[in-house]
């Protein structure tokens, strides 16, 4: 039995979900997301509610149950509400910067780091040193708020790089005499 895929979704005001023809449409204020819906899991829509259940008791089917679930709700939670990340770089010399529909990064490199925002990003950059992602698709923006972090990852010994806003990075002691 699955402790996620169990509870039901509740649908808020000025959200619209529709299911038809193997596919979950989003409706709300913030845009529209669509999905596929995997073949082993069955959706029951009622008044404001949505119930995810697997078709068979197979290890696939529940495996599917969970995960459809949650990947339902986050839509639902992303046209209504949305999501929002914050990247803070550290470093002497480590800036960010927007350029139209590019952040520009200086890391360190020779070079600066140019990263194309995706059209479902919404990204500001405040003091030169903390990026504000925001969007209603959790996967586009978690993605890239990944690759941002991934062109300088926290080191640990000093601390510098492109870290998520309240991560802790685990701190080595340097060299002894």
């Amino acid at each position: 039995m699955s402790r996620i895929g169990s509870n039901p979704i509740t649908i808020p005001e000025g959200v619209n979900l529709m299911i038809e023809n193997g596919m979950v449409s989003v409706k709300g204020k913030n845009g529209e997301l669509q999905m596929a819906v995997p073949p082993l899991v069955k959706l029951e829509m009622t008044d404001n509610t949505v119930v995810v259940k697997p078709i068979n008791d197979n290890g696939k089917s529940r495996a599917l149950w969970g995960t459809a679930r949650a990947t339902i709700s986050n839509m639902v939670t992303g046209v209504s509400e949305g999501f929002v990340k914050n990247l803070t770089i550290h470093g002497v010399g480590y800036r960010a910067q927007m350029q139209g529909n590019k952040i520009v990064l200086a890391l360190g490199y020779s070079h600066p780091v140019e990263m194309e925002v995706p059209s479902e990003v919404k990204a500001s950059v405040e003091n030169n040193t903390m990026i504000k992602l925001s969007s209603h698709s959790k996967q586009v923006l978690g993605q890239f708020a990944a690759e941002i972090r991934n062109k300088r990852p926290p080191e640990p010994y000093k601390g510098k790089g492109v870290r998520y806003e309240n991560e802790q990075i685990l701190r080595k002691e340097g060299k002894k005499k």
